[in-house]
């Protein structure tokens, strides 16, 4: 059964969780495709590709729950959900290049944004990449991203600044 339920700027499917998992994936499961949803929703803008990425996610998430639910289950699946949607968005691009153009249509303004960031996010060192993700697409506080990536507060807020400062320079120079 789906139903949709409101998640940030648009409203995110309500997926049932499968019955024969284990019981704390069942438990989190709305909570985490909320979560992914929204990340990829925020960078792709297309809430049927968003939805694909958040249920790989949660998909990819499954086999692993046993680790995962040790940790913070929900920056791992934030983080898969982005890169998946960051992946989609380099297929689009490649194959957009590839035909030829006719006629430029009209594009609004907010997906020409979001190409921008995408492509400026996609330069990024891995870890800045991470970082800025969870932190400011994730929502996520530094203290848990931290502790979702293994690392220090302070290497959080390191990452956070030189990603920022990175990302501030490449879209400057567009």
């Amino acid at each position: 059964m789906v139903e949709r339920a409101e998640v940030g700027e648009a409203e995110a499917p309500v997926v049932s969780a499968v019955s024969d998992g284990p019981p704390a994936f069942e438990a989190e499961f709305d909570h985490l495709f909320a979560a992914a949803y929204r990340a990829a929703f925020r960078l792709l803008g297309d809430r049927e590709e968003a939805s694909d990425c958040a249920q790989e996610a949660l998909t990819r998430a499954y086999p692993r729950w046993e680790r995962l639910r040790r940790g913070e289950p929900a920056s791992w699946v934030v983080r898969v959900a982005a890169n998946l949607a960051i992946d989609r968005w380099r297929r689009q691009q490649r194959s957009d290049r590839s035909e030829p153009i006719a006629e430029a249509p009209h594009v609004d303004e907010s997906v020409v944004t979001r190409a921008v960031l995408n492509a400026a996010l996609a330069e990024l060192p891995r870890r800045q990449r991470e970082v800025v993700v969870l932190r400011y697409v994730g929502d996520f506080s530094e203290a848990q991203v931290a502790s979702a990536l293994g690392i220090s507060p302070g290497a959080v807020k390191q990452h956070a600044s030189r990603g920022l400062a990175a990302l501030r320079n490449q879209l400057e120079d567009n």
